[in-house]
């Protein structure tokens, strides 16, 4: 806000002189590398877990963005409004606050609050990303709202990264990507509670263009958890977070397939936003999707199917699973109608079967 502010300052102090003395004054480069976005998704929502009809209207996000370049720094501020904490009840926080030193391709440095370095979908933009929402496995194994108990952080964490491209084929096409963290591991807006930092790294290989295949690795812990030990006492201190991830993509002319299993390894805690730790649910979880967007009229209207499964405990008993069909048409380049039905298989309710239906409207600038 401040930022924008100041450009607008720059622009009126400008137009001013320029009305007084006939003479243009020359905003700073900086300036005029600062760029406003943002956007919003608007959602409606029914489902009958357990026969029990629940339909509602929700303000899913609502995103402000700066993007800027100085040198050769990039950064970027994003603030987001949502109701995730409930209806009536909204978020207002900082997701995103950092700078990445840009000079080399294959060697970049970045430091703030940003994505964490897992997984193929956690980056992908929510509106781009074609769903309703990321995979179950996603969502609670890769720093949204996490098995581990942090608030819905949207993958992220504060702390810093390097990334890079390498070895370019004959067309000048980079065939390597690598990227490894350090974290507080604690999601975002929150400092390290136990002095151990989460690490976490990806390569992947582009073979041919629009294919990526790649892995990933994390380790680290969350602090200050809690929990009664076996002989009825209060306890506290830390729960580990060993987790990898295996993922495959193809996404080029519109066309995108996407795979990606994940394992955790750590106790879990009793939900989200929680620092009670769990045993129920044993210390291993586990879940994969599979999905395909395919156009059926370029660049107006997309058909999509996604086979989605999370197990809390690593056990079939334990899981839940989404068989998704819908349809995303596009108004325009910059509003969309996305439309989904989905079959749920949750082994935790008593009537494991039930629908689920989301229709969001989404628009950028």
């Amino acid at each position: 806000m401040i930022l924008a502010l100041l450009v607008t300052g720059f622009a009126l102090a400008s137009n001013a002189q320029e009305e007084k003395k006939k003479t243009v004054i020359e905003l700073p480069q900086w300036v005029k590398n600062i760029k406003l976005s943002g956007y919003g998704m608007l959602q409606y929502q029914v489902q009958n877990p357990d026969d029990k009809t629940e339909n509602s209207f929700n303000l899913r996000l609502m995103r402000l963005i700066l993007d800027g370049k100085i040198g050769d720094f990039a950064w970027r501020v994003q603030m987001q409004g949502s109701s995730n904490a409930g209806p009536g009840n909204p978020t207002v926080m900082l997701v995103d606050l950092f700078a990445e030193w840009q000079k080399y391709e294959f060697f970049r440095v970045k430091a703030g609050q940003f994505k964490r370095a897992f997984t193929f979908e956690n980056p992908t933009h929510p509106i781009t990303q074609g769903w309703y929402s990321y995979a179950t496995v996603i969502n609670s194994l890769s720093g949204f709202g996490d098995r581990s108990g942090e608030k819905a952080s949207g993958g992220r964490d504060i702390g810093i990264q390097i990334q890079g491209d390498f070895l370019k084929n004959a067309s000048g096409r980079n065939l390597f990507h690598y990227q490894i963290g350090i974290y507080n591991g604690e999601g975002i807006n929150q400092k390290d509670r136990d002095n151990r930092k989460d690490v976490i790294g990806g390569i992947w290989f582009m073979p041919v263009k629009g294919v990526r295949i790649g892995a990933f690795g994390w380790t680290g812990s969350r602090g200050d958890m809690t929990w009664t030990d076996e002989n009825g006492e209060e306890r506290s201190g830390s729960i580990s977070k060993n987790r990898y991830c295996l993922s495959a993509e193809y996404d080029k002319d519109e066309y995108t397939f996407r795979a990606e299993y994940i394992h955790s390894q750590g106790w879990g805690a009793v939900k989200v936003d929680s620092r009670t730790v769990d045993f129920s649910k044993g210390d291993k979880a586990d879940g994969f999707y599979v999905f395909g967007i395919v156009p059926v009229i370029k660049s107006k209207l997309h058909a999509k199917a996604r086979y989605n499964v999370y197990r809390p405990s690593k056990e079939w008993s334990t899981s839940k699973t989404m068989y998704e069909i819908g349809l995303n048409y596009f108004i325009t380049k910059n509003i969309q109608i996305n439309a989904e039905y989905a079959l749920v298989n949750d082994r935790s309710l008593l009537k494991h079967n039930y629908n689920f239906a989301d229709i969001q409207l989404d628009f950028k600038f």
